[in-house]
């Protein structure tokens, strides 16, 4: 009897399921027949797997670059050895789209400073850091070269303030306007313009100095008031040898994608983490 059983026995149980029972064995083997339409499924999924893990690795390395830039004060406080960490994580990032050319729609907008090692940024902050009388707000990076195919304009914006005096952190803002020109891939050129202070807001207590609260406001004194909160100077910047461009630099754009921006001023002038902000009109 036991030798009706030495040959395997296939059954069949519906839905494309065959169970293969083999002799003198307890184990139930089981291989279930998938439909076409449910292969091409999987097929589809581990496809899109795929594309999106490469964007997983990207998002992580951002997130790491942000993290070793936290407590660097935009870069016033950074370490050597921190220095060091940053710019393998800001490498690391921009692996992924190097060689690519600029966007130019990616670029318009206004970018938030993060981090950055340039000297002339940083002289900003440490003058901040050092003077009771002068404070530092956000700096932004503002690029308006929507529709443009070789440039634009860029702004780079400084809010800063006098206490006392002035509004906290936003008091005034400093303005330096260049002309940009697209001159390589992911080089683009700065020709400098223009440098302005503008939007003046004057703290409460010069206010109450200017036209006391508990008097009323004669016409002089708002006229004062109303120039301050509209004044502005503009100092065209020019170069000090005749016949030759403005002041100008070479900019590298070594990352770029919808919410941050990373930047090499070429020459040993430093690097830029910059993150997408909320528009400025200036």
């Amino acid at each position: 009897m036991a030798l009706a059983f030495a040959s395997s026995l296939r059954v069949a149980t519906g839905e494309g399921l065959l169970c293969n029972i083999k002799p003198f064995n307890s184990n139930l083997t089981a291989t279930r027949k998938l439909p076409s339409h449910k292969k091409l499924s999987c097929s589809a999924t581990l496809t899109i797997e795929r594309t999106q893990a490469p964007e997983f690795e990207l998002e992580n390395k951002k997130h790491n670059l942000l993290n070793t830039i936290q407590d660097t004060q935009r870069g016033l406080v950074a370490t050597p050895d921190q220095r060091s960490v940053i710019e393998e994580a800001l490498v690391s990032v921009e692996g992924y789209n190097m060689g690519e050319p600029i966007d130019l729609e990616k670029l318009d907008g206004t970018w938030r400073l993060q981090y950055t090692s340039a000297p002339d940024v940083l002289i900003l902050l440490e003058a901040a850091a050092r003077l009771p009388f002068f404070q530092v707000g956000q700096i932004f990076q503002k690029f308006e070269c929507r529709d443009k195919s070789d440039g634009g304009i860029i702004r780079n914006v400084v809010r800063w303030s006098v206490p006392t005096l002035l509004e906290e952190e936003e008091g005034a803002t400093l303005v330096v306007s260049a002309k940009f020109n697209v001159v390589s891939v992911r080089n683009i050129y700065l020709q400098f313009e223009e440098i302005s202070v503008q939007d003046i807001n004057i703290s409460e207590e010069l206010q109450a100095i200017i036209a006391p609260a508990i008097l009323p406001r004669s016409f002089l004194s708002l006229q004062i008031l109303q120039f301050l909160r509209t004044f502005k100077a503009q100092i065209p910047v020019t170069n000090p040898n005749p016949g030759r461009q403005s002041v100008g630099g070479l900019y590298y754009l070594s990352y770029l994608d919808r919410n941050m921006l990373l930047g090499r001023a070429v020459g040993g002038g430093g690097i830029f983490v910059f993150t997408k902000a909320q528009p400025l009109y200036l």
